[in-house]
């Protein structure tokens, strides 16, 4: 069950788990999503040495929703987070539509942050050197068409795709994406009974309270963001894969040019998803550096 924390009288739901004294790390979901995208099994994240901290982004599972919220508005509820649970220095990693909210948190926090991940993430829409859509699963496309079409008709259409999507997945997890051509490498992911498990999971806590989650954070998406990620000075990293077509490579390579000092990992033959025990080891590693930067 969750815990909660008010911000601006707003309730943010979050939980923790893996081993209580070690190092605490964020892990922000992607869009849509929920508190419960992260590994199953606690006792495995206890072995990587991490005290993993999720939450919902406003409008997702248990969280209230904060209406016209640009992605540098997550700050607060992260730093509210690790009050909340005395945590003074964190380690902070986001995937997919959380890479570019891991980045904000690494901006604007300098002092508490020991190491940001951000793991295929998108970069800016107003980025003027980087054809955004370019590359992308015609799915995906289409969505973004219905953002520029207003709240009205985004909300209507991802109402629709949000009965579907559980739908699906409560018969069979692995038509997650549905109607998305993903790569091999995607396919060969959603297999794995855990990684089946976590989209049971995370898929029917994110339209808990209906889609105003995915609508917000679709907005936000392509919305100026609310900061530079040339402010970031933490050491930060920069993961993407080049048969990714939910985000493609162009956006990873994007971030990794104007993130100052950034470590780069190129997948070369991997898509969107990762699989959770290379998530675990990347996590242990992940930990191992934030630890020696703390």
């Amino acid at each position: 069950m969750p815990s909660f924390v008010d911000v601006a009288g707003r309730r943010v739901a979050y939980e923790t788990s893996g081993d209580p004294a070690g190092v605490p790390v964020f892990l922000l979901h992607g869009t849509p999503g929920s508190r419960l995208e992260r590994h199953p099994d606690a006792a495995a994240i206890a072995l990587t040495g991490a005290r993993v901290i999720t939450y919902d982004r406003p409008g997702y599972g248990q969280s209230d929703r904060h209406p016209g919220r640009t992605v540098v508005d997550c700050v607060p509820d992260v730093a509210a987070i690790a009050d909340a649970l005395g945590v003074a220095r964190f380690a902070v990693a986001g995937a997919s539509g959380g890479g570019p909210h891991c980045l904000a948190v690494a901006a604007r926090l300098p002092d508490r942050v020991l190491r940001a991940s951000c793991i295929v993430g998108i970069a800016p829409f107003d980025a003027a050197d980087l054809d955004w859509l370019a590359g992308m699963d015609p799915e995906n496309v289409k969505e973004y068409g219905w953002v520029t079409q207003g709240e009205t008709v985004l909300t209507a259409e991802l109402e629709r795709e949000a009965a579907e999507e559980l739908a699906r997945v409560a018969e069979d997890p692995t038509t997650l994406f549905g109607a998305f051509d993903l790569p091999d490498a995607d396919r060969a992911v959603l297999q794995h009974p855990l990684m089946q498990q976590v989209i049971r999971e995370t898929t029917a806590e994110a339209y808990a309270h209906g889609v105003s989650g995915w609508v917000d954070d679709d907005f936000a998406a392509v919305r100026p963001w609310g900061f530079d990620v040339a402010e970031i000075r933490v050491p930060t990293e920069v993961w993407y894969g080049e048969a990714d077509v939910l985000v493609p490579a162009a956006h990873g390579r994007w971030l990794a040019d104007h993130i100052p000092g950034a470590e780069v990992h190129v997948e070369r033959d991997e898509g969107h998803l990762a699989d959770l025990d290379i998530e675990l080891e990347r996590l242990r590693t992940f930990v191992t550096a934030a630890a020696a930067a703390g």
